[in-house]
């Protein structure tokens, strides 16, 4: 979690500690939910915050433009979420999907 914001980190690097002071430790990031890179320096031995990621099944309801309309498999919930450009050709409707459940909020993996 960087700003509040969920990410994949991209890269770390640590540099040495010095004469005076700790080693500090920068870590670079892309927002899952606005895809924005994000950066952050810590020092190595302080803790980060690690948002859970919930997986879930849903069916595809219907596709209108690139919003697509799922319904939960649990709980029968109905919702849309944004269909990214990568998964435009991925996405039918009436087959089941995969979706991330993060931080209360919801969007399709990245991969």
């Amino acid at each position: 979690m960087i700003d509040n914001e969920p990410c994949k980190v991209v890269s770390i690097a640590t540099s040495k500690s010095g004469k005076h002071g700790s080693a500090k430790t920068r870590i670079e990031a892309i927002g899952l939910f606005d895809g924005k890179k994000r950066s952050v320096v810590k020092p190595a031995d302080s803790e980060v915050e690690v948002p859970i990621i919930l997986k879930k099944k849903a069916q595809v309801v219907s596709i209108q433009g690139n919003v697509a309309q799922l319904m939960d498999l649990e709980t029968y919930e109905t919702f849309d979420l944004e269909i990214t450009e990568e998964l435009k050709d991925k996405i039918k409707e009436g087959e089941e999907v995969i979706y991330w459940e993060i931080a209360g909020k919801r969007t399709f993996p990245l991969y």
